[in-house]
């Protein structure tokens, strides 16, 4: 998955990782980081591909159960870091900044994806083409699958601001205090966020759950 990325400054520079081992010296903050990135600095891009890369792949593949999807979503993260990063405007840390657009990237993906499905269904049904039953080859989706795409379904419905708390408090396992630290809210403003996200989710599963099925 990793490999060598090259100096040049267009969109291929993020289709491949840096494998370069970190410098022995002392590791840059964050702050630092942006500062030299939003000069351009190619370096401090590299250093924070390194610093980020595997949690935000990890956080990709968590949400679409994909290795080459999280890979590819990770990538485009990293782009959208690059040539975003003049949007940062620190209100929140770094890291909660990337983390967003990670959970919203990957979210995308999965609305990209279930268009083409349905485009590519209706378009068969216009041209009122032949149907045959073949036996699909691949293995049935294990309950993990299945239930990682009924949550994907209930929450592509959450708003933006909302998804990505929910998501990291109850799949990355922050706590409140840190997802304070990370987005400069108030402990309560959170809480009453996640309490709401969650009875909505409830709400939204038990009727998808009892509606009546065709």
């Amino acid at each position: 998955m990793y490999a060598t990325t090259s100096e040049t400054a267009n969109t291929n520079a993020f289709c491949v990782w840096p494998n370069e081992a970190p410098s022995k010296q002392r590791e840059p903050s964050d702050v630092d980081l942006v500062a030299r990135l939003q000069v351009r600095d190619k370096t401090a891009f590299h250093e924070i591909v390194e610093r980020y890369a595997s949690k935000i792949y990890r956080v990709s593949y968590g949400i679409l159960g994909n290795p080459d999807d999280a890979n590819d979503v990770a990538q485009e993260v990293f782009a959208k870091v690059y040539f975003s990063i003049h949007g940062f405007a620190g209100r929140s840390s770094f890291y909660a900044w990337i983390y967003r657009i990670t959970v919203n990237e990957c979210y995308g993906f999965l609305r990209k994806k279930r268009f083409k499905t349905t485009y590519s269904s209706d378009s068969l049904d216009d041209a009122q083409t032949p149907r045959m039953e073949i036996a699909d080859p691949r293995p049935t989706p294990d309950r993990t699958a299945m239930q990682r795409d009924f949550i994907n379904k209930l929450l592509a419905d959450v708003p933006e601001d909302d998804r990505w708390l929910l998501i990291a408090k109850e799949v990355e396992g922050f706590s409140i205090a840190e997802l304070s630290q990370m987005t400069g809210l108030k402990e309560n403003t959170i809480k009453g966020r996640l309490f709401r996200v969650r009875q909505a989710l409830a709400a939204a599963a038990h009727g998808a759950l009892n509606a009546p099925r065709s």
